[in-house]
């Protein structure tokens, strides 16, 4: 629980800090197009929430390092590995100069360098034909770097409303925790928890009042923390079924599918081209609309911190089985296709404006 503390006050004071000295670089840091489709915010904000992070996890690896020497390699090792995909988020945070084709690149190099440096490596799948190309080094390389990148990719698309991907970050986070104290590996628990301490010191600055955002650096970090953390998980731990960690992140995983097939299938557009019908977005403009009426700052970021919830329930929706079940395979495949259906019927019932009446809120 240290190891949480340390990260979190880290964490906590130097988004603090990075809030309170917004004007001092605000014309670096700042996002001020509020024009895009996948802008929802009302007035210009930092968006390099990634520093306290990377900040928080620093000073967790630390007290790890205290606690166990072997255990703080290990980590400071992955916070290494972790840099060109932090370096090039915060690049394009500053510069906005950094196309999502670099940053991909840059994460796929800090997959690499994982899986060269501390053997975060993707060995089985439980997926025919996919085990046969990872039983290959060079192809658990580049599933490896295919699964990072996604997933860091992934935590980038859900964050865009406040406290959407911060606490979806968390409760995957303490899933990878409670599981690697299930199977004993300490190592592997720790630095879930100090990942998870770090994200909530930049959860108390982002919901509800979106004081911060974790900006590319940030999203593009945490991915890749949360997809190294559950890869070395599976490498130490035969008893960890493979179907885990993807039943753990189904939601951004599957959020960035279903837009990939969405843009290319069904409108016929490049996958990389931003719109503003992903899940988040459509429940932000045909459900919170109703919440909220008006076009004033305060009342678009109450709408905005209203939506969160309603997808940290379907996160969870995936998180809960997937830790009751962590070992078990076929349960976990069959948790993984319900949440595909449960996702597909709730975003076709939404955009055509026929919410479930859960959903509506009522004042």
């Amino acid at each position: 629980m240290l190891i949480l503390i340390v990260a979190f006050v880290v964490s906590l004071g130097l988004t603090l800090l990075l809030v309170h000295s917004a004007n001092v670089h605000a014309h670096l840091s700042h996002d001020s197009d509020l024009s895009g489709p996948q802008k929802f915010h009302a007035k210009p904000v930092p968006r390099i929430g990634g520093v306290g992070i990377a900040a928080g996890l620093a000073a967790g690896a630390g007290a790890i390092a205290l606690h166990d020497a072997a255990a703080g390699r290990l980590a400071f090792a992955l916070l290494a590995c972790g840099l060109p995909a932090f370096a090039a988020g915060v690049t394009e945070d500053l510069t906005k100069a950094v196309s999502p084709l670099r940053r991909l690149l840059a994460t796929a190099v800090s997959a690499l360098l994982a899986v060269w440096w501390i053997d975060g490596v993707i060995e089985r799948t439980a997926i025919p034909g996919l085990d046969w190309i990872v039983s290959f080094p060079i192809g658990a390389a580049l599933v490896t770097t295919f699964a990072v990148t996604g997933v860091a990719n992934s935590v980038n698309i859900i964050d865009g409303f406040n406290g959407l991907a911060s606490m979806c970050a968390v409760l995957i986070l303490l899933c990878l925790a409670y599981v690697g104290f299930q199977v004993d590996d300490l190592h592997i628990a720790w630095l879930a928890l100090a990942g998870a301490g770090a994200m909530l010191g930049f959860f108390v600055w982002n919901f509800p009042a979106g004081l911060i955002f974790l900006g590319d650096g940030g999203a593009y970090f945490v991915g890749f923390y949360i997809a190294e953390i559950a890869i070395l998980l599976l490498h130490r731990n035969p008893l960890v079924s493979p179907m885990f960690p993807l039943l753990l992140c189904i939601y951004p995983v599957f959020e960035t599918v279903f837009s990939i097939y969405r843009r290319r299938v069904l409108r016929a557009q490049p996958s990389s081209m931003p719109d503003g019908i992903h899940l988040h977005s459509l429940i932000y403009r045909r459900v919170m609309r109703w919440a909220v009426g008006n076009r004033s700052a305060k009342a678009l970021t109450r709408r905005n911190s209203m939506t969160s919830p309603y997808l940290w329930l379907l996160c969870m929706f995936a998180a809960i089985p997937a830790v009751l079940f962590w070992d078990n395979t076929p349960v976990l495949m069959v948790m993984i296709v319900l949440f595909g259906f449960t996702y597909v019927a709730l975003y076709w019932r939404i955009v055509r404006f026929r919410s479930p009446r859960w959903m509506v809120f009522r004042r």
